[in-house]
């Protein structure tokens, strides 16, 4: 028997969260079979835990788009037993069993191997977030942003994705701006690498199809009028990837930034990234990202802990990377 969070659904659709003991039989259909030793708590999952969000498409689940562990037991010529490999995306924790629990199955496909200078739980500390802004870093260099060519806006600055991307952008020369909705959070993403704090405010509200050009590059995890005003805001041959919709998935705007400064609108898509793309993007991090900065900015739960942590994330009450000990 094994520890894991599982969901159900009232007959009224309400969402039904509990620690429970499961068995390896309940596990669902997979190639390779994975010792979960580390999970994390990102806003997908807070959602899906509380119910909040129509994350989960099947029931009953086990949450956690993201997971660390070891190959126990495997169908797979790509994967042997003792392997050390993450899982993020695929559909993991909302069409799949996913990571907040002792064990997994898992098709081989969706697995990439752990970076022999990350640790499981480093590697949780970064998690989807960390490989969402990675993603969006990626996409805005292909598309030839370097430091010199100005400001980069980050918004949800306190969020997983936002905190992540300002160390990042930091680390690499970008001169970061930080948009938060927690302005008491000043010193701490100042810390993280931000020059400048801005309140979400500024923002948020409905603005002008066009507005006084500041920004090179935008990373945004909020959408709504806050990816509107980002995008109405960017100066000329600028660059804007979203990759978040916290605030809202729709997108008031005009084709005003597009047509008039030829700003270039990047969708980023962290669930379905070919494994290529995946393996740069998890060198990168382990290369690139200040491990000792991370390490400042995560606090460590236990799996017991993980259900009243996902409604205090909901809350605002969650600063930077919660990790999870699947074990205790």
């Amino acid at each position: 028997m094994f520890n894991a969070i599982l969901l159900n659904q009232t007959d009224d659709k309400t969402t039904q969260a509990s620690l429970t003991q499961l068995a390896p039989a309940d596990l669902p259909e997979g190639e390779v079979e994975v010792r979960v030793e580390w999970s994390t708590l990102n806003y997908k999952d807070a959602l899906a835990i509380t119910g909040k969000g129509p994350i989960v498409r099947r029931f009953p689940m086990v949450p956690g788009v993201d997971l660390a562990g070891v190959v126990e037991h495997s169908k797979s010529d790509r994967w042997r037993p003792g392997d050390r490999v993450l899982v993020n995306g695929w559909g993991v924790g909302e069409q799949h069993w996913g990571g907040l629990a002792q064990r997994a199955r898992m098709q081989a496909g969706w697995m990439t191997r752990l970076p022999e200078n990350l640790s499981g739980r480093q590697a949780m500390a970064i998690g989807t977030a960390g490989y969402t802004a990675m993603l969006c870093l990626m996409a805005l260099e292909r598309h030839g942003l370097t430091p010199e060519q100005g400001e980069v806006l980050v918004t949800g600055a306190s969020g997983g994705v936002g905190s992540l991307a300002i160390m990042l952008l930091a680390q690499r020369g970008y001169r970061v701006v930080a948009s938060t909705g927690r302005m008491e959070e000043k010193d701490y993403l100042t810390a993280l690498g931000a020059a400048e704090v801005m309140p979400r405010d500024a923002l948020s509200a409905p603005g002008k199809p066009l507005a006084r050009a500041r920004w090179a590059a935008v990373v945004d995890s909020v959408g709504s009028h806050t990816l509107a005003n980002a995008c109405a805001q960017t100066r000329e041959d600028g660059l804007v990837a979203a990759c978040g919709l916290a605030q809202g998935m729709d997108f008031p705007a005009t084709v005003a930034p597009f047509i008039l400064r030829g700003v270039t609108l990047l969708g980023i898509n962290s669930v379905t990234r070919p494994q290529g793309e995946r393996e740069q993007a998890w060198a990168r991090l382990a290369d690139e990202l200040d491990t000792g900065l991370l390490e400042q900015n995560t606090r460590e739960i236990g799996l017991s802990e993980a259900i009243d942590a996902a409604h205090a994330l909901l809350a605002g009450r969650v600063r930077g990377r919660l990790v999870v000990d699947v074990n205790r």
